[in-house]
Formats: structure tokens, C-alpha cells, sequence
């Protein structure tokens, strides 16, 4: 089935689609229609919130059979809290290898000491086992509520935001998106970024993929999706690559680099060759 970005179409609308019938992913369209409070629309107490809790407690209990409700409440303060002089890009760093990794919590062993255990947030070895959601419209504020901004699309799995998509009509350049959006957000609603793994910016007929703290000139196009093929360089190409749900946890776990080499750190994501 092939997805329409045209005028008459919006690209946002057909990206979901795609998302939601080709990928498996759950859909939500968020604005004016998000329900806040635990048992609301996404679990959200606030719009400054970015972590979709009710997910990520569901996700650690299942596949953390030993956690306590204090060890996840643990969990979730340690995923949390960040310190105010680190840049973006460090906190970024260290969600990460958490996220990947395990978040580490106290487990008292039968002698009464205590001993630090990682808590598992994502199946690897089983990616359909996590859960996908792809919010269309979500309204996010900063903490003081100066800013307040609504995003196109933000892929959450297991409630924690890793994609980001920018998306334009097929008339305005893909750069747009990266110097009038992406990088407002950067200062608007930085929250939004601590987790992020993927950025994905698109006008339909061509999209590209880059990493946080990358400039435009290293966002990448995802050409193909079997090795003979021609390639193609629109967002349905970068998708189905991408997005599939097997793909995108392999990404996550093996194909993402902090490179600290050259006194700075630099976020690297694989090319698709």
C-alpha cells in the first residue's frame, strides 16, 4: 500500500498511517482531544510532562518480575533527575546507557546489605514485546510555562519519547524543519530531547534521519530497504526502515555511538548503505 503526500493529503496524517497499519505502532491524535490525569488519554499529569509513566511502569514490572513498587518508584526518580549545569547532550548520554543498559536500583539481599541491580526498560531479544505509541499533535510546555509548543509526531516505546518527526508540505524544504522547528524545541522544550534516540525530518518526497546535536549537513537519507534495491529518499522509505518495530530496537541498541574522541562528544548514528 503506498501512502499519498500530496497537498490534499497531509503528510503528517499519512505518516501515522503508515505507522499504524504497516508497523504495528498504536496511534494517538493528541491535540485538543488529550484527556490529562492518570486515567486520561496518555497518563499525563501535565503538558510538562514527556515520559508517558503508565507505560514505563507496566513495561519494568513485566519485565522485572522481581521490582518492587519502591524499587520502581526508585527507577523512575533515577530516570529522572538530571543535573541542571549538564548540557543536552550530556543528559542525553547518560538516559541513554540506562535505556539501554538498565536503570540501576537498590535490592536489599537476605543478609540485609544492599546491592545495586539493573532494571530492564526494553526486550531486545523480543521487540514486538515492547509497546509502540506514535503521538500525533502532543502539546508540550516548558517547566516555567513560558513556552508552549505541539509537536508532529513522538514515537514513545515503552513510554519513554525516543523519535522525533519533524514533518512539511512537499512545497517547503526539509532544512526548514530543522532550523524554524527542531532547533526551538531544542530551547522551548528541551525535556522533550533528554531520551531521544532518532530525529527524522521530511516534507513527504524526501526525509532525513540524524542524531541530537548533529548539524543538518549530517542528517541522512535511508535509501533502501534490501540491499538491491534503487533506493528512494522519502519518508515511507525511512519508515518502513526504520520503524520497524525489529529494526528500530536493533538501532537503538547496537547502532548508536558517543564519541567522546577530539575533546568533545559527538552523537553518531549509523548510515543505511
Amino acid at each position: 500500500m503506498k501512502y499519498e503526500y500530496s497537498e490534499n493529503v497531509l503528510v503528517q496524517d499519512s505518516a501515522a498511517a503508515l505507522m499504524k497499519d504497516e508497523l504495528g505502532w498504536e496511534v494517538v491524535y493528541a491535540y485538543n482531544k488529550e484527556i490529562l490525569g492518570e486515567n486520561g488519554t496518555l497518563g499525563r499529569k501535565s503538558y510538562h510532562e514527556i515520559v508517558l509513566w503508565r507505560y514505563f511502569n507496566v513495561a519494568l514490572k513485566r519485565l522485572n518480575p522481581w521490582i518492587t513498587d519502591a524499587q520502581l518508584a526508585e527507577a523512575r526518580q533515577i530516570l529522572s533527575s538530571y543535573l541542571s549545569s549538564e548540557s543536552l547532550l550530556q543528559i542525553n548520554e547518560e538516559k541513554y546507557s540506562m535505556l539501554r543498559d538498565g536503570i540501576p536500583v537498590q535490592v536489599k539481599k537476605p543478609d540485609g546489605t544492599f546491592e545495586s541491580r539493573n532494571a530492564a526498560v526494553y526486550n531486545f531479544a523480543e521487540p514486538e514485546k515492547n509497546h509502540f505509541l506514535a503521538v500525533q499533535e502532543m502539546k508540550i510546555h516548558n517547566e516555567a510555562n513560558l513556552y508552549r509548543r505541539r509537536t508532529d509526531i513522538v514515537g514513545f516505546v515503552n513510554g519513554i519519547p525516543l523519535l522525533f518527526v519533524e514533518l512539511k508540505k512537499q512545497n517547503v524544504d526539509v532544512k526548514n524543519a530543522y532550523d524554524c522547528n527542531y532547533t526551538d524545541y531544542l530551547s522551548t522544550i528541551p525535556q522533550l530531547f533528554h531520551f531521544n534516540a532518532f530525529l527524522m525530518l521530511s516534507n513527504g518526497l524526501e526525509a532525513k534521519v540524524g542524531t541530537m546535536g548533529s548539524k543538518y549537513e549530517f542528517f541522512h537519507e535511508w535509501k533502501r530497504l534490501k540491499e538491491d534495491e534503487v533506493g528512494a529518499v522519502d519518508l515511507e522509505t525511512m519508515l518502513l526502515g526504520i520503524c520497524n518495530k525489529q529494526n528500530f530496537m536493533d538501532l537503538f541498541e547496537n547502532f548508536i555511538l558517543f564519541d567522546h574522541s577530539g575533546g568533545k562528544c559527538a552523537k553518531i548514528f549509523a548510515r543505511n548503505h
